[in-house]
């Protein structure tokens, strides 16, 4: 049985057990206990921050928050924000008509069904304005350290140029990760991001400074 199904992840682009572990050591070798790039104080600020974030960069969203957060320090200033007065503050930030409507929308939630308290669980993160699956399992992993994984466009590029999945969407991808990886899943997702964002990038993947350019099967490898 052990034999087969070594063959079939042959066969299949799939990678074994024993690669997984390897690749998983390697990455938790060259990051120390990742966090995310955001800047952030506390947990409204984080909140805000990876609402921002989506299609973004952790670059512009920290350019963009100083101001945003003398202006509206608190969840419930926010929840009182007038929406193009907010939309002035973050129109650098892509999609940010729709996000400023998510932010007032997703305050004035914790304030009225919450007390004004940002839930720390997955499912009432998830039941706020703007905050999806992924969004919610990066506040869990960078406010509480949670062991869950959360699927962006590095680590989305990444899993798949490593064969670590063949998922078509990042909800489908992390079901494969989780699967693969099980523990050490919240320090696992930031380095795949940093690694996505500096080495393995989308355009010109730095393959000669990769660590993991020996195991990288990827059309995608420039030798």
């Amino acid at each position: 049985m052990l034999n087969f199904c070594k063959i079939s992840a042959k066969i299949f682009g799939m990678r074994t057990k024993k690669e997984i572990n390897l690749i998983k050591e390697l990455f938790l070798k060259h990051f120390d206990k990742p966090v995310t790039e955001l800047k952030f104080k506390n947990l409204y600020e984080l909140v805000v921050c990876v609402m921002l974030s989506a299609q973004c960069t952790d670059k512009r969203v920290n350019l963009i928050t100083p101001a945003l957060f003398s202006e509206f320090p608190d969840i419930k200033s926010l929840s009182k924000a007038n929406l193009n007065s907010l939309k002035l503050l973050i129109n650098s930030c892509s999609f940010f008509n729709n996000k400023a409507e998510n932010l007032i929308k997703m305050a004035k939630s914790v304030m009225k069904n919450f007390g004004g308290e940002i839930p720390l669980n997955k499912k009432d993160l998830m039941s706020l304005a703007g905050i999806g699956q992924k969004t919610a399992n990066v506040v869990l992993i960078e406010f509480k350290g949670e062991n869950l994984m959360a699927v962006d466009t590095h680590v989305f590029r990444v899993s798949h140029r490593l064969d670590l999945s063949k998922a078509k969407t990042p909800e489908l991808t992390e079901i494969d990760l989780v699967k693969a990886f099980k523990t050490e899943l919240n320090y696992l997702h930031q380095a795949m991001v940093l690694f996505g964002r500096y080495t393995c990038k989308a355009v010109k993947p730095n393959c000669k400074e990769c660590f993991l350019n020996e195991i990288c099967k990827s059309k995608d490898k420039i030798l």
